[in-house]
């Protein structure tokens, strides 16, 4: 017997299956069934800088320390009470202004004892001296022995040193009275002021009663590894140069002054210092900031920023831009790094570009695009 579900299967029309066929083999068209068509090689995209000839000075780097050139610890050479102080801490003074002003009436008081003193001492060695000379006619006359007489000489040469320590004394306590008005010996910034109104003050004591910094100009020490103390003989005669950089946008040229005279063996540094004019007093006493020693400057050096180069296996290489807007690998020999810059000393000419960033994905041969608007010089 025939399966009738077998008999409809039979009779079903078979030109539906057609446009199937034909979407499975558009289908295949579109995702490359066929023949494979070789994929365009993408660009790079790289930033570039010019390698450029220009001045580069040679430095050495160091860190230093801020130190005046004069500082004057101020005490008291005399003992007294403060009547008044004629300042305020932090203030700028000048050489020979009054700072602190001690209770003048005892040392005028003792200046005019002494005075007195002399006085009546050279009234005394005058009529000693008088009497002398009369002595000494008397004993010509052999009217006068020769023990009054060594006496009445004696007497007025006495009284005579007894004038000269008068006077000496008069000269001490006028000196006191002077003292007792302490006086800024060189000008300067005041510091923090230890007495006040009303305190006594203790003569030739070890702490200041102020201190005074001459601000302008100011010197660094500051200390060179002894591997470059080399260096800094064979360019001294040149007059090396120092720059102070308190921060990271100013610069401040000064002058080298002090070269130690040896090397301190505990450190294996030498001790330099520079003077740099600090008109508006910024650099302090203690401050640390950067110190560069520029020993000579090179008046045609061929440079590049310092992440241009790359190093491998084989050394120090750049990839250079060629005309074709391909990139090369060009070994390099470096110098010198300072700062950023890098200063090429063989496998660049000036003008020719090379890779700044995007090395990493970069292959000798490989093409590039160059981002718009960065395209460097060496700085």
């Amino acid at each position: 017997m025939r399966d009738p579900a077998r008999d409809v299967l039979a009779r079903r029309p078979r030109h539906g299956l057609i446009p199937v066929a034909l979407g499975l083999l558009g289908l295949c068209a579109s995702l490359g069934c066929g023949a494979k068509s070789a994929p365009k090689s993408a660009r790079v995209p790289i930033t570039v800088a010019i390698a450029v000839e220009r001045p580069v000075p040679f430095a050495i780097a160091a860190t230093g320390t801020v130190e005046a050139i004069r500082t004057a610890a101020i005490g008291s050479q005399v003992g007294g009470t403060v009547q008044r102080v004629a300042f305020r801490e932090g203030d700028y003074v000048r050489a020979g202004q009054l700072l602190i002003q001690l209770d003048p009436r005892p040392f005028g008081a003792a200046l005019d004892q002494a005075l007195a003193a002399l006085a009546r001492d050279r009234a005394r060695a005058a009529t000693a001296r008088v009497e002398s000379e009369r002595a000494e006619k008397l004993f010509a006359q052999d009217m006068l022995s020769q023990s009054e007489w060594d006496q009445k000489r004696a007497d007025a040469e006495a009284l005579a040193a007894t004038v000269q320590a008068d006077s000496a004394a008069a000269s001490t306590a006028r000196l006191n009275l002077e003292f007792a008005a302490i006086r800024a010996p060189i000008s300067g910034h005041t510091g923090r002021v230890a007495v006040h109104a009303g305190d006594y003050v203790k003569a030739a004591t070890s702490d200041p009663l102020v201190t005074i910094i001459q601000p302008d100009p100011i010197r660094v020490r500051f200390a060179i590894p002894e591997r470059e103390v080399p260096l800094l003989q064979r360019y001294r005669t040149g007059n090396p140069r120092v720059e102070i950089h308190p921060d990271g946008s100013r610069v401040i040229p000064g002058k080298l002054v002090f070269v130690d005279n040896a090397v301190d063996p505990g450190s294996g540094t030498l001790l330099l210092k520079g003077e740099v004019p600090n008109p508006d007093g910024r650099l302090v006493p203690g401050q640390f900031v950067d110190v560069r020693l520029i020993l000579y400057v090179a008046p045609k050096s061929l440079v590049v920023p310092a992440r241009a180069v790359s190093v491998g296996q084989q050394g120090s290489y750049v990839y250079v831009v060629k005309p074709d807007s391909t990139v090369a690998s060009r070994p390099v020999e470096v110098e010198r790094t300072r700062d950023e810059i890098s200063v090429i000393a063989r496998g660049l000419t000036a003008g020719e570009a090379v890779v700044t960033d995007g090395q990493l994905k970069l292959a000798p041969g490989s093409k590039v695009s160059i981002r718009p608007s960065i395209v460097e010089e060496g700085q």
